[in-house]
């Protein structure tokens, strides 16, 4: 077992040794509410993959609930089967109005999405809950299994698989499928441009969520016996939402901490003869808090003061050439195949034009650089070299075949990465989660290694968001080479680095077709990172090429001259 599993493992069975010895000890009204608390935690981690994963406001949780505790209640009524096999039916039930759901999150953000799940959530309890639950018009109960029919039983019942639940979401969470949430909370475009779909993504998270409440609706069937729509109406809905945030239900301890303050809370107030809406107003008040801290609420709070592994950032050259004078650009043979073609391509947008008729040949094998002033174009046509913008005219081609039609994640399969302009790097994900998740099929270990060695980038445990702007750039540009691809498409790399790291890292690049076996489009405005690094460059101004060659003819033309320039005087700094 790997020592990541067992920091997550060791807490959850000295947890279940703890829970274990009140449900053995305590009295059965106590037991029942912490029954009660594991269902709301279960409940809770549902919210805390949807909204602290994905990033996606979802009010609805026990909706989801509500259907998976409907759906058991029928099946123990109707049918002969085990009850666990009637819960995880019950889960499932939920997972495609999960999905349905979710669908309204590929187009509405923030506020207007909580609003269209908010009502989801209202048009569920009146459609579905207020006819009743299965067994309520005659009183017949929900049958608990023999193994669990006890309070005691099904404390422990819930317990466990709130239990498994956490630990298999963890060990998701640790991998691609939740490194890919985390990314698509940041950036819909990042994600995109590590070749994954961002429909799948976020619909995956909406999926999870649904189960994992489902889940929890179906052992609070078993719990209660006979359930009413009260339970599930938007209002509840609100509460474990407001007490998710505010513990930080992404993270299996924060979902305890929010099933227990559930449960708990309103037990004191009642206790006290207090109103209940003090505990919604405590943990609105809380989750406001927490929001204003930053993720994670009170459990990452707590994960960050008592955290042992301090990383701190590491500001680390590219351990290659000496950066003295800029290095002569290397003398690779030219292939005559191509890998990279942008033929007759435009982009319009209004009375502008923002390309017009670009053509752009990138040679297998090769660095080629594309310059030009700000405005010229450059980003534009990464942007639709990549996916990201539709052109209104032009064809591009990727080893001979169009990639023209195909999505920014598509494209990204084929073997098109590119870094951006503005770095959009997770700060929550370490280096080798980012690294792991831009890989392709199986994650290479030794190539991760190499990469990170080549730019200087910090250990692969390292989290992003300690790194300086200057680092995470380069750990940007290495996610884009681990997948091996047909063409590496950088925008400004050496943006943020100083004078002689940006010459360091054009000695890398330079040297990467031939050690990663990838061509690169380089834009890049420093000259003379240009000149040392590329076999030939392309220069744009206002949408359109005006030169393209190798670099010393390119850097020598008066056209390029005047668009840096605007004048010969001081067009003799250029010649290289």
């Amino acid at each position: 077992m790997k020592r990541a599993d067992v920091r997550v493992v060791t807490p959850v069975l000295l947890g279940l040794v703890a829970v274990s010895a009140i449900g053995l000890a305590a009295p059965d009204y106590w037991v029942f509410l912490s029954t009660s608390a594991a269902i709301n935690a279960l409940i809770a981690l549902s919210v805390g993959v949807v909204y602290g994963r994905a990033g996606m406001v979802a009010l609805c949780p026990m909706a989801f609930a509500g259907i998976g505790a409907w759906t058991t209640g029928w099946l123990n009524l109707h049918m002969e089967l085990p009850f666990l096999l009637e819960m995880l039916l019950g889960a499932l039930a939920a997972v495609p109005v999960g999905v349905a759901i979710g669908l309204p999150a590929l187009r509405l953000r923030g506020i207007n999405l909580a609003v269209a799940t908010l009502a989801f959530g209202g048009a569920v309890a009146v459609v579905v809950f207020d006819r009743g639950f299965p067994g309520a018009n005659d009183q017949r109960p929900v049958v608990r299994p023999d193994v669990a029919h006890s309070t005691t039983g099904y404390f422990f019942l819930s317990v466990s698989v709130l239990a498994v639940a956490g630990l298999l979401l963890a060990r998701a969470n640790r991998g691609r499928v939740g490194a890919g949430w985390m990314v698509v909370r940041d950036s819909e475009r990042a994600t995109a441009a590590l070749g994954h779909s961002v429909v799948t993504t976020k619909l995956l998270a909406f999926a999870v969520s649904a189960f994992l409440a489902g889940l929890g609706g179906a052992l609070l069937s078993g719990q209660l016996g006979i359930l009413s729509g009260v339970s599930f109406l938007p209002y509840a809905s609100m509460v474990v939402f407001t007490a998710a945030v505010a513990f930080g239900a992404v993270h299996l301890e924060g979902a305890v901490l929010a099933g227990v303050a559930a449960v708990i809370l309103p037990e004191i107030l009642r206790q006290l003869a207090l109103p209940q809406d003090i505990a919604a107003g405590l943990f609105a008040v809380a989750a406001i808090q927490a929001l204003a801290g930053g993720e994670g609420g009170i459990a990452g709070g707590l994960r960050a003061k008592f955290s042992r592994n301090t990383t701190t950032a590491l500001v680390t050259a590219v351990p290659t050439r000496d950066a003295g004078a800029p290095t002569p650009a290397p003398q690779r043979a030219r292939q005559a195949t191509s890998e990279l073609r942008v033929r007759g391509v435009g982009v319009t947008y209004g009375t502008v034009r923002a390309l017009d008729g670009v053509d752009l040949l990138v040679r297998a094998g090769t660095v080629h650089g594309l310059i030009g002033p700000n405005g010229a174009g450059k980003s534009t046509l990464i942007d639709v070299i990549s996916g990201f913008v539709v052109s209104t005219n032009g064809e591009i081609h990727l080893e001979g075949k169009p990639v023209t039609g195909l999505s920014a994640h598509k494209r990204a399969r084929r073997g098109i990465r590119r870094s951006f302009q503005q770095g959009r790097v997770s700060p929550s994900l370490t280096i080798f989660q980012y690294l792991a998740l831009s890989s392709r099929g199986t994650v290479d270990h030794r190539l991760i290694g190499e990469l990170l060695d080549a730019f200087g980038c910090p250990p692969q445990s390292t989290t992003i968001g300690t790194l300086d702007v200057g680092t995470r750039r380069l750990v940007e540009v290495a996610a884009t080479l681990v997948s091996r691809p047909r063409v590496a498409l950088l925008d400004e790399p050496a943006a943020g680095l100083a004078a002689e790291e940006s010459a360091r890292l054009g000695s890398v690049i330079a040297e990467l077709p031939e050690r990663f076996g990838c061509s690169v489009l380089l834009v890049e405005h420093d000259i003379e990172m240009v000149s040392a690094c590329c076999d030939e460059i392309t220069a744009l101004d206002f949408g359109r090429v005006i030169a393209s060659g190798s670099p010393q003819a390119v850097l020598r033309d008066p056209a390029v001259m005047r668009a840096y320039l605007s004048g010969a005087a001081d067009a003799a700094e250029m010649v290289i």
